[in-house]
This record gives C-alpha cells, structure tokens and sequence, in this order.
C-alpha cells in the first residue's frame, strides 16, 4: 500500500475477511507456537506441526505473530493498489469471504475454489492455474 508503484501485478491467496479482524486473534497461534497454550484445535494442530518442520524456529515464529502491525490496513491504503490483483480463496476458508477485500481494491478479481480450504488452496491445481492464466504464463 505504501509502495504501490513497485507491482504490476499481485496475486494473493487465503486473506479476506481475516484482514480486517483485530489482531487479537493471533494471541492463540503464537501461545501455540511457543509452548505455552496446547494445541486443541484442528487448525491450531495444523500450525503447530508446521512449526515443528526442522527448518522453523518456534520462538521465532511466536515473536513473528505477535508483531505490531506497522502500516494498518485501511480503506485508503487499499484504494492505492491500483495494479491488477487477483484474490484466490478456497469456499471453506476461515479467512474468507473474500468479498470486502476484493471491493476495496480498484481492479480486482476474485477466484473461488469449490471445496478448498485455507490449507489446501496453494496446492490446489485451480489456485495455480487462475494463478499462471492471471499473470500471464504461457504452460
């Protein structure tokens, strides 16, 4: 948003709704992440093996979710990504609808796929192919 000059194109994927939520909401993640809340959950396991990849630092990852947000995410900020931004989200996303972002960017188009959620949808063969079509590659 600060910097819109610096894209010609955005493809994003699993954010909607989740964007305009308090922040408050990662509290949990990272209480998973460094040990300190246990994992009831089926989303909260899934994060929580994901931190356990021998790669992943879980007090890194807390410190990551627990960060102020610098810049706020407002309608204003939004209105100045005027490069061509496609939004993919799964219809079983709990970070959707997708709706209210799409229609605070200027060009927009939103993709929806059919039975995907948060977790499936950068692997799902319809996420990458709206993706390469957007942008513009040749299979």
């Amino acid at each position: 948003m600060s910097h819109p000059g610096r894209f010609h194109s955005l493809v994003v994927a699993g954010v909607g709704t989740n964007l305009f939520r308090p922040a408050g909401q990662f509290g949990t993640l990272a209480e998973v992440f460094d040990g300190s809340a246990p994992a009831d959950d089926p989303t909260m396991r899934y994060f929580s093996s994901l931190a356990d990849a021998p790669d992943q630092d879980r007090a890194a990852l807390a410190a990551l979710v627990r960060r102020p947000h610098p810049i706020p995410l407002t309608d204003e900020g939004l209105a100045n990504v005027t490069c061509p931004v496609l939004v993919v989200i799964g219809d079983r996303d709990f970070a959707g609808p997708a709706d209210p972002l799409v229609e605070k960017l200027p060009d927009a188009r939103l993709v929806v796929l059919r039975n995907v959620d948060h977790f499936a949808t950068p692997k799902d063969f319809g996420f990458i192919d709206a993706a390469l079509e957007f942008l513009g590659a040749s299979l």
